[in-house]
């Protein structure tokens, strides 16, 4: 499929509400559908999704979805749970939330009548990250405004806890390196830690600010991305603390980073939301320019397929998704 670098939504999706946050499962839930979850004012809906780049009956696509769960609150981030399994009897969907009330919520639900959740409190700001140990799914870690990490266990009690210099942007846990965290702070530092000593092991300098998001290439561990003031970065942890690339990309400012989940060179970015439209741009290491540019009215969130070169980010009322090339 032949495709314009500037063009129109491959596909879009109608809400009910303004989309704060979007997330595809990026674990594999036993199931030929994609799961994704959005979350608006004060509610999160989980849905499937099929695409035809997968299967040849679907024509476009199809979204079905499945639950919503009442939130009370804006939904800021999202992040699922590897033991989320829609082909176990009964299914199991879990997912957790920041809300601007620096609060955590961990929901579990089989669909039907099982439907619970609990609050984690610690955190005395907002918010920015969060993410679940990507192997068992038996902690969170999350980073806020308030200049910490924390690391909570699925009761929300408080597992370890690192005091950062400046607001934490992001948190990435990686499948292949489960003992270690990487937490992006806004003074443009990016650090390891090593969970079993809760000592930093490792740090990269972005040499700018402010870092808004960074995110580490499931394909290959020693590349890591981010979004500092109008660039994206990148480094080869084994070569240099200090980037081997970056380029300015947004006008006025960029807002996220995150790499695709099928290939190393490809990620993408999204600027600020402006007064009407945000950027996207999907970028390859292998061309000067961006291989897609996508535009959405007031975008926020970015998300990749677990394994398609597809991604998506909400807006007013839709979630918009487009289809790249590898």
């Amino acid at each position: 499929m032949k495709q314009d670098s500037t063009r129109n939504t491959s596909y879009t999706v109608d809400c009910e509400d303004y989309v704060h946050v979007v997330k595809f499962n990026p674990f594999d839930s036993g199931d030929s559908c994609s799961l994704i979850a959005y979350g608006g004012k004060n509610y999160v809906v989980v849905g499937t999704c099929r695409f035809q780049e997968e299967d040849a009956e679907v024509e476009g696509m199809q979204y079905k979805p499945l639950r919503t769960f009442h939130h009370g609150i804006r939904v800021d981030a999202i992040a699922w749970s590897p033991e989320t399994r829609l082909d176990a009897i009964p299914p199991q969907i879990r997912f957790c939330t920041a809300a601007s009330d620096r609060k955590l919520r961990l929901f579990t639900s089989d669909l039907q009548d099982k439907n619970e959740f609990k609050t984690f409190d610690g955190h005395s700001d907002y918010i920015n990250d969060l993410v679940f140990a990507p192997n068992e799914g038996q902690e969170i870690a999350s980073v806020s405004d308030d200049h910490t990490c924390r690391v909570w266990d699925l009761e929300g009690n408080e597992k370890a806890h690192f005091v950062l210099r400046s607001p934490g942007m992001s948190v990435c846990w990686h499948p292949e390196e489960a003992f270690k965290l990487m937490v992006a702070e806004k003074n443009g530092t990016i650090r390891f830690y090593d969970l079993i000593t809760q000592q930093a092991i490792l740090s990269l300098e972005c040499e700018q600010t402010p870092l808004m998001s960074a995110d580490w290439c499931l394909k290959n561990t020693l590349k890591i991305g981010a979004v500092a003031g109008n660039d994206w970065l990148i480094w080869d942890i084994t070569r240099s603390s200090y980037p081997q690339d970056k380029r300015p990309v947004h006008v006025d400012r960029a807002r996220l980073f995150r790499w695709s989940r099928v290939n190393e060179n490809l990620f993408a970015t999204t600027g600020y939301p402006g007064k009407t439209t945000t950027q996207l741009l999907v970028h390859h290491l292998g061309h000067p320019q961006p291989i897609l540019t996508g535009t959405a009215a007031v975008g926020s969130g970015l998300t990749w397929h677990r394994t398609l070169p597809l991604c998506a980010v909400g807006g007013d009322h839709k979630i918009f998704f487009w289809v790249t090339e590898m």
